[in-house]
């Protein structure tokens, strides 16, 4: 009777162990096909996937092809810039320092940067370095991103202009996604050990866990081989655009790695700070990126309830089907890319896509998620690329009635003359409006590389579109008095930033 009590027991574990490691269908035998198919119907140049499941790459490849017009296809070694995927590294760095009692994340953060100031006094003197890493200082989402995004701001600067920012919530008491609290967490880092951020987290994160291929500076992709190029959609056309150079915002998101390195990543994210035996990170740092500090709602997915959506360091924390969820995106210049782990089910997906203008990147996430906790198959691609038409087709028709309007040549209010000369606003700085090859211009002192073409809409309404497309197109609208223009309303697009700037004419 023992023995055959011992011998269900056994089976039962063989049984147990042969379901947790078994490869879903459509892992198995469709994934191939959804991506591929994708690739058309999204128009995406290439992607790179990977997928994890009790320490073990389930699969791993790439699709597609680094650049149009070539054969250089994606393989798992291809680097794709993964933009706000950086901050969990960020995050992990000053937890390990954390971990090793050189700082606290508790400290103020003008222990160790004395010159960080916020508008709000009271915020900048009281802010702690956990507060920097789960957005909660008060600012918008994006808040002013416009000033630093692909600028010639050093990231000195860059906290320098964060103290002339209006925060519109009261400190930590509304979650706003902040780049700039990322760079300035990150800055902490040279403070405490003499080493810039992006050699230390080689030193302590990359090189530890053979991440061989990933770089931390954004300058460094322009050079590297194997490497996926940026593509943006322009008037309906898939269009090659230059990598985004933002190191000056390093800390929030300037890393370029592969699947294959990201693996390593995740496999020790999914062990505790363990990788092929070693403790690469103390389990204690780890814990502290998933602590919840900032509440977003209830969280959940268009077919899934979720009860709450929360943020650590670094992390967004949700959960999905009575699992919690660790995950981020990142959208940096011609890349969305997206990362998720479900510790208790040791499962781990990387999805990144060298275009960003799709929302597929996310869809095969969940179609993964469902697949491996046996939820009902969605085609979430299908149902993302429904919406994200309806929302291109109000735009283009939006575009052209603007572009009919232009076509009118309406006639502005004043004379081009009378709209030249040079603004300010007081986060962003000086901005100048010149005739230049016959039409009107905007020129921007920290964008060195980027204007923005304005065409009459009549009155004083002008048609702005830049120079870069990834700051998009829209209406700017010139505030005059007795005849002479106060000021201008510049907006660029929500991809960069929600907030509209007003420029002061001097």
């Amino acid at each position: 009777m023992r023995k055959i009590f011992i011998l269900i027991c056994l089976t039962a574990a063989v049984n147990a162990y042969s379901q947790t490691d078994t490869v879903p269908t459509f892992v198995r035998d469709s994934l191939d096909a959804y991506v591929n198919r994708a690739l058309t119907e999204w128009n995406i140049p290439g992607v790179s996937v990977c997928v994890i499941k009790n320490e073990k790459v389930v699969t791993m490849k790439g699709y597609g092809v680094t650049e149009l017009g070539t054969d250089h296809g994606v393989d798992e070694n291809t680097l794709f810039m993964i933009g706000s995927n950086t901050k969990a590294f960020t995050a992990t760095a000053l937890a390990i320092l954390d971990a090793e009692k050189k700082l606290s994340l508790n400290d103020r953060v003008t222990k160790w940067i004395p010159e960080f100031k916020l508008d709000n006094k009271l915020a900048g003197d009281q802010a702690i370095i956990r507060d920097l890493l789960c957005h909660r200082i008060g600012f918008q989402t994006f808040q002013g991103d416009f000033t630093y995004w692909t600028s010639d701001l050093s990231r000195k600067e860059v906290i320098e202009k964060m103290s002339h920012i209006k925060a519109p919530y009261e400190f930590r008491t509304t979650w706003g996604y902040t780049n700039a609290a990322f760079l300035t967490a990150g800055e902490v880092i040279p403070k405490v050990t003499g080493k810039p951020w992006e050699e230390y987290i080689k030193e302590k994160i990359f090189d530890p866990l053979g991440m061989t291929r990933t770089l931390a500076l954004s300058k460094d992709i322009f050079t590297a081989s194997n490497a996926a190029k940026a593509y943006t959609l322009v008037d309906g056309e898939l269009t090659l655009i230059p990598y985004g150079q933002i190191d000056n915002l390093a800390p929030a998101g300037s890393i370029s790695s592969s699947v294959n390195d990201m693996s390593k990543w995740v496999m020790m994210q999914l062990d505790n700070g363990r990788f092929n035996g070693n403790q690469i990170v103390p389990a204690s740092a780890i814990a502290q990126t998933r602590l919840p500090h900032s509440i977003l709602g209830n969280g959940g997915s268009i077919y899934n309830k979720g009860h709450f959506a929360l943020y650590g360091l670094g992390w967004f924390l949700q959960e999905y089907c009575g699992r919690t969820m660790v995950s981020h995106t990142g959208g940096v210049n011609g890349f969305v890319t997206s990362v998720t782990v479900l510790p208790e089910e040791k499962l781990g997906i990387i999805v990144f896509t060298n275009t960003d203008q799709n929302t597929f990147y996310e869809a095969l996430k969940w179609e993964i998620l469902d697949a491996y906790l046996g939820n009902q198959y969605r085609n979430y691609s299908k149902v993302y690329l429904n919406a994200t038409k309806v929302q291109r087709t109000s735009a283009t028709k939006k575009d052209k009635q603007l572009r009919d309007s232009v076509s009118l040549h309406l006639k502005a209010a004043l004379p081009l003359a009378g709209y030249t000369g040079n603004y300010f606003n007081d986060v962003y700085g000086n901005m100048s409006v010149v005739i230049k090859e016959n039409e009107l211009r905007m020129l921007f002192s920290h964008h060195p590389h980027m204007y923005a073409k304005l065409e009459s809409l009549g009155g004083d309404r002008f048609y702005a579109s830049f120079s870069d497309p990834e700051f998009s197109k829209a209406v700017f609208p010139f505030h005059v008095e007795n005849g002479k223009v106060k000021s201008v309303t510049v907006k660029v697009a929500d991809f960069i930033e929600y907030n509209a700037y007003e420029f002061e004419k001097k």
